[in-house]
């Protein structure tokens, strides 16, 4: 299923708009590439800080960090 939407375009996306169809996209092609492009870029950023959310919660693997941390730290050269 198509639907047609209409958009006002700031000087920015009308250049970077100009750019995409210098690559041979039409306005539709290189508007719908866009939107599916950043709204897959947003769910691997929400992925990535629900994961990060997840391993900080997880008590056993802050403890891990601590353990390489501190053993780092012991075999860090002197000075």
């Amino acid at each position: 299923m198509t639907r047609a939407i209409s958009v006002r375009l700031d000087d920015d996306a009308l250049r970077a708009l100009s750019q995409l169809e210098a690559q041979g996209l039409t306005q539709s092609e290189a508007i719908r590439s866009s939107l599916v492009h950043e709204a897959t870029r947003l769910r691997a950023r929400q992925a990535l800080a629900a994961e990060v959310s997840a391993l900080e919660a997880d008590e056993a693997d802050r403890a891990e960090m601590a353990e390489v941390a501190s053993l780092m730290e012991q075999l860090r050269a002197p000075g």
